[in-house]
């Protein structure tokens, strides 16, 4: 993970069980005059140590993170890419909107100075897919390669997808998640005019509120999560250490509205049964959820209604919890980020706190683990992702016992 909390998992999780806030005043740009002022930037993420400075400029930030994520996710992997099984590695990362700040500046740079000042690497640096290209590139994976971008579902959409590719004997191993840095005047101003974004600028890392009554919307953040998935036999001959195992997928559409779900909650209901059809097991066997819980009016309350409709009586023994209280919404990377969450609560036997939450909505009445995290024994969690035009994404995770 890099997140706002921290470069490398490590300091994103310690950051997350204490419940700190990562949510500040923007610095990527003067936001004086804007009615958001506030959002959760990566302040500690150095660049050097990742990618070559004549590099740097071939990639806008989301290539970035991503490409440092990977390269932080195949360390800890240990897995090494060779000419016998290189076309058996492959890599998906999502992203939901892409190269914004490099649009920016060189839309700019048009303008003032004409079209023979625009880069050569400027398509190159804005374009979804080349996350994706630059980290096949960097390890030689030279199977599937691909790009989600599926707005807030794209990162958990990319994890999914990869997991197809492995049942359905592609790959055996996959590079995958998320990654999103468009904290620029256009996105802010964008996100604002939508009325998605919270303006308690006064109160930074109190703006990030899932499920409370007195949230205002949701704090625009930037990062990325980024893990390897294999094939059990190939993580096993060649002595991986396993975190956890994916066991489930579900994705659809609520087919309602360009971003608002539908009220009843629906199309989430059906995504998340179709995930619990996926992996084999009974709704009664998750655990906890992670939210995709933003902090907007009508997006918790849905997400509420539609675990209820799928949980019925065990939803009110789920631990639900948003992360995105803590680091804000990395929109396409927030599914990446909240599956590497998910393992490492089955992991380490905690569940992350919703801070925050002072008055829980009317709507509002599960188990949110408010302020502080809990110890439990967990061995099944779910992971909800739902985007803008109705996009919908679920995953289970499962520890894994050795048979």
């Amino acid at each position: 993970m890099i997140t706002p909390l921290g470069t490398g998992t490590e300091k994103s999780w310690q950051g997350l069980i204490e419940g700190r806030p990562a949510i500040g005043r923007i610095t990527h740009f003067d936001p004086e005059g804007y009615p958001c002022q506030i959002a959760a930037e990566v302040t500690d993420f150095e660049i050097d140590k990742f990618i070559d400075t004549k590099d740097q400029k071939k990639m806008d930030r989301f290539i970035h993170l991503g490409l440092a994520a990977a390269t932080l996710a195949m360390e800890d992997s240990g897995l090494a890419i060779t000419e016998a099984n290189a076309d058996r590695v492959g890599v998906i990362v999502g992203s939901g909107v892409g190269g914004l700040p490099a649009i920016e500046r060189y839309e700019k740079i048009l303008l003032e100075k004409g079209p023979k000042k625009v880069s050569p690497f400027f398509i190159p640096m804005t374009i979804i897919n080349l996350t994706a290209g630059h980290i096949s590139i960097r390890f030689g994976a030279k199977g599937p390669n691909s790009a989600v971008a599926t707005a807030c579902a794209s990162g958990t959409h990319a994890i999914g997808d990869a997991f197809r590719l492995i049942q359905n004997g592609f790959a055996d191993a996959m590079i995958c998640g998320g990654t999103e840095a468009v904290i620029t005047p256009l996105g802010i101003a964008g996100f604002t005019s939508m009325k998605a974004l919270s303006t308690r600028n006064d109160e930074p890392g109190r703006a990030s509120r899932p499920f409370d009554r007195d949230r205002d919307g949701f704090v625009m953040g930037e990062g990325a999560g980024i893990l390897v998935i294999e094939e059990l036999e190939h993580a096993r001959n060649r002595g991986a250490r396993i975190y956890a195992e994916l066991i489930g997928y579900g994705l659809n559409s609520d087919a309602f509205h360009i971003t608002s779900p539908s009220s009843s909650g629906e199309g989430a209901a059906r995504c998340m049964e179709s995930a619990l059809k996926d992996a084999g097991i009974a709704p009664e066997q998750i655990q906890y959820v992670n939210a995709h819980g933003t902090s907007t009016k009508y997006g918790d309350e849905i997400e509420t209604t539609a675990i209820k409709r799928v949980f019925a009586d065990h939803a009110y023994k789920l631990c639900v919890s948003s992360t995105k209280s803590m680091i804000g919404h990395l929109l396409g990377a927030s599914g990446g980020v909240e599956a590497v969450i998910c393992v490492l609560s089955i992991k380490n036997n905690i569940v992350p706190p919703t801070i925050n939450l002072d008055n829980p909505d009317e709507g509002c009445d599960l188990d949110y683990v408010p302020h502080k995290a809990r110890a439990l024994d967990l061995n099944i969690a779910m992971s909800n992702s739902f985007g803008f035009g109705g996009t919908n994404g679920c995953i289970i995770i499962r520890r894994f016992i050795e048979s």
